[in-house]
């Protein structure tokens, strides 16, 4: 059961930028305890040291915890409060992430990697109830926001893990680049000491909704589908279109680039979708121009990989940013900052669990047939269904109607 006091916050313009200053600086760091391991998974497996099945359970523990912590933040905001739990998310993450560094013990080192993921998946479940109940009228500039920072440290991280562990030199020592993200998680903490007075207020009206409420709702389940196969569309592309490339002909230096394009792409469009779905009532159109980036992008890889890979990366990662169309329409899609805190637990976690299965599926496929040709056509019919159910998700509809509409 959730429950949010107030359906919106006043602030002064000092607290306003406080606040704008702790979503950025916790969406920067939601990504970096997952998106620094796999730079560095080989020397991790030898330093930890990590077997075959645990570097694997490693490599999946994102998606899983995602799934299952992230459900569970909606309760526990209702009962101590949204910004309390961003704070403890936040040290949660900085304290394991710090521990994780220090440990050559595997079973050790995937327990601290759950709980730091464990914190940052709770922060991430309320950053949309975050923006809807302090900035109910700025959903989409506040979202571009967050998600803009959240593909910068997703970015970063993946991008200086290395550097950071070797120090310049050429020994690499994990344990550095691991550690670097703790300090950055620290840094983040400072504002959100400041924030957590938003939960002390008494006397406000309460008003509760449970996640079950959403489980009954058309909307409810068209996000889900819409948010997980959008997540299972971008997870087997960061997981296998390097691979992809090589296959295809590409270097391994040209792989990790052209890899990069496709995240690349996500960092203006993170900061351009929400601000153009906040200003619409309806957001089909915007849907369907970012959903057809997906077959410009996979056929023209399969047809002639090179020399225009440059050209289908750019149009894939495209597409990926129908990602933070979905996290907006969380914001959108609802009335109420409680309806937000709902909506965006049940979406995220019944979305993850969807989304990982595909990494595994498409690695499997792949294995199974010998060809990427499978497993690109795949993801291409995926993007029917995840079409649909974005255009019901995209109407000017709210769940709150639709649980009253039930009643």
């Amino acid at each position: 059961m959730t429950t949010i006091t107030d359906d919106v916050v006043q602030d002064t313009r000092l607290q306003r930028l406080l606040v704008v200053l702790g979503i950025v600086v916790l969406a920067f760091n939601l990504r970096p305890a997952a998106s620094s391991v796999g730079p560095l998974l080989e020397e991790i497996r030898a330093g930890v040291p990590l077997g075959d099945t645990q570097a694997g359970i490693l490599t999946t523990l994102p998606v899983i915890c995602f799934a299952v912590v992230g459900g569970l933040a909606p309760r526990l905001a209702s009962w101590i409060g949204l910004h309390r739990v961003a704070l403890l998310g936040l040290l949660l993450l900085t304290g394991c992430l710090w521990a994780r560094g220090h440990v050559h013990q595997g079973w050790v080192f995937l327990v601290l990697s759950f709980t730091a993921l464990a914190g940052a998946a709770t922060a991430n479940v309320l950053m949309p109830s975050l923006v809807k109940l302090h900035f109910p009228d700025r959903v989409g500039q506040l979202t571009a926001v967050y998600t803009t920072s959240m593909a910068v440290g997703l970015t970063v991280s993946s991008a200086l893990s290395v550097p950071i562990a070797t120090g310049g030199g050429d020994q690499v020592d994990y344990t550095r680049g691991l550690l670097a993200w703790s300090l950055t998680a620290g840094i983040a903490v400072l504002p959100w000491i400041g924030l957590i007075r938003h939960d002390l207020h008494e006397g406000r009206r309460t008003r509760s909704l449970g996640v079950g409420a959403i489980a009954r709702t058309r909307l409810g389940w068209a996000m889900v589908g819409a948010f997980g196969l959008q997540s299972l569309q971008a997870y087997a592309i960061f997981g296998w279109f390097a691979q992809m490339c090589r296959d295809a002909g590409y270097s391994a230096e040209a792989s990790g680039v052209l890899l990069g394009v496709v995240t690349g792409a996500s960092i203006p469009l993170s900061l351009l979708i929400p601000v153009l779905a906040g200003r619409f009532r309806d957001q089909r159109g915007l849907l369907t121009a970012l959903i057809a980036c997906y077959p410009v992008g996979y056929l023209g890889f399969l047809a002639d990989p090179r020399p225009l890979g440059w050209l289908w990366a750019l149009a894939i990662g495209a597409g990926c940013s129908t990602f933070p169309l979905v996290l907006t329409l969380i914001g959108l899609r609802a009335r109420t900052p409680e309806g937000t805190a709902a909506l965006s637990g049940f979406t995220q976690s019944a979305g993850y669990l969807m989304a990982a299965a595909g990494p595994f599926g498409i690695g499997a496929l792949h294995a199974a047939t010998g060809s990427w040709t499978p497993s690109v056509l795949l993801l291409l019919g995926l993007c029917v269904p995840l079409y649909l159910c974005g255009l019901y998700a995209t109407g000017d509809r709210y769940v709150e109607d639709e649980i009253a509409a039930r009643r």
